[in-house]
């Protein structure tokens, strides 16, 4: 008979085990919920705008809960049959390496433990034991693989001519859907520039050297220090020129990015955030700090989450993006949702339909509808991407 001792043991072992399976089993529905809010109603002359319109979302998370995107989840925000339903012509995927455990808008230090090694014991998720640098490649693998198994529907995107040939194919039905890779903060790069190299083999083409807290490479909007652009970061942002990658500032301390801003010569890229005239707080963009991505003939994506725009309702996304278009012309506005990225939406991507009704309730002309839904992030695409 066992001791009563090792017996409790046991049952408190187990109870521990069961625990983490059913918290791993529930993660990504705790993480990434869509709460309903009344929305606009969709006009048919909406309608039939939104789906003759190019789309494009900068910026989602969904490589890193390891569903199969080919397939509808009840779960997340993305996935392909609801990005199909959205009419959304490119997904941008982005990595996201390694997150802190406890992590705030204003001051997050880098020692915290990593989220994604607890939430991967969670899940038996692989992601549990890999290194940074892994865990970018293992998704990359992901996409490359469910985009094969897709009979044409997923297409990742490496170059101009992989774009024009995705453009020409949703010219007939079923529309495909084009899945381009992106590092959201340079922990992917286990500290070492040169590991650029390996990434870009592996299929990515956008990268921002930050995420919640500095990096060897520069400072966060978040970060304890907030400091600039470090040698590690120039000796970066070189090899990613030499590649032909896009830079991403998003997260990127105010004096990292004015260091960007002096040493970048292509157009630079906010995949998602938010405004500080709409919605005050430092994740968000100063009017000097869009001027200054605007004068690079840069683009910048609004998210849908109530710290990047100050509520879930389309409104709250559409008046972040009206400030833009107003401060600095139509051409430098788009979406960048940060779906699956742990946040509590509205809507999903099968919805954003309701978008384009916002932005036609507030006076939007059709062509700067057009512009924002995708037209501007296209021209981003067709100016930076690789040729080849």
């Amino acid at each position: 008979m066992m001791p009563k001792q090792w017996h409790n043991l046991f049952l408190g072992v187990t109870g521990a085990v069961a625990l983490l399976w059913w918290a791993g089993k529930n993660l990504e529905g705790w993480l990434n919920r869509v709460r309903p809010e009344p929305l606009p109603a969709i006009s048919p002359a909406v309608q039939r705008l939104h789906h003759s319109s190019l789309v494009i979302d900068l910026h989602c998370d969904s490589l890193l809960f390891g569903r199969d995107l080919r397939r509808r989840s009840d779960v997340g925000h993305v996935d392909l049959p609801r990005l199909q339903a959205g009419n959304v012509a490119i997904q941008v995927f982005a990595a996201a390496t390694r997150i802190p455990l406890s992590f705030n808008v204003n001051r997050t230090p880098a020692h915290l433990p990593d989220l994604l090694r607890l939430a991967g014991v969670a899940q038996g998720s692989r992601l549990a034991w890999l290194s940074p640098l892994g865990r970018a490649l293992w998704m990359a693998q992901r996409l490359h693989e469910m985009a094969a198994q897709s009979g044409g529907q997923l297409v990742a995107l490496h170059n101009q001519g992989e774009l024009v040939a995705l453009l020409a194919a949703r010219a007939k039905r079923p529309f495909p859907s084009g899945g381009i890779l992106a590092i959201e903060g340079a922990q992917a790069l286990n500290g070492d520039p040169a590991n650029v190299d390996t990434l870009y083999a592996a299929g990515y083409r956008m990268l921002g050297l930050t995420h919640f807290y500095d990096t060897p490479f520069a400072g966060s909007a978040h970060g304890w220090r907030k400091g600039g652009l470090t040698a590690k970061g120039l000796d970066l942002l070189i090899r990613m020129a030499g590649h032909g990658m896009i830079l991403d500032v998003a997260h990127l301390s105010p004096q990292a990015l004015d260091d960007v801003l002096t040493i970048w010569q292509r157009p630079l890229l906010m995949s998602h955030g938010g405004v500080r005239a709409t919605c005050d707080n430092p994740r968000n963009l100063a009017d000097d700090q869009i001027r200054a991505i605007a004068a690079t003939g840069g683009v910048m994506g609004v998210g849908y989450w109530q710290t990047a725009v100050g509520g879930r309702h389309p409104r709250y996304i559409i008046a972040a993006l009206e400030h833009i278009i107003n401060l600095v012309g139509d051409d430098h506005g788009a979406l960048g949702s940060d779906f699956d990225g742990a946040i509590t939406t509205a809507f999903d991507t099968a919805q954003l339909a309701v978008l384009t009704q916002q932005m036609m309730e507030v006076g939007f002309s059709e062509t700067t509808i057009c512009k924002v839904l995708g037209g501007n992030a296209l021209r981003l695409l067709q100016t930076s991407l690789p040729v080849n």
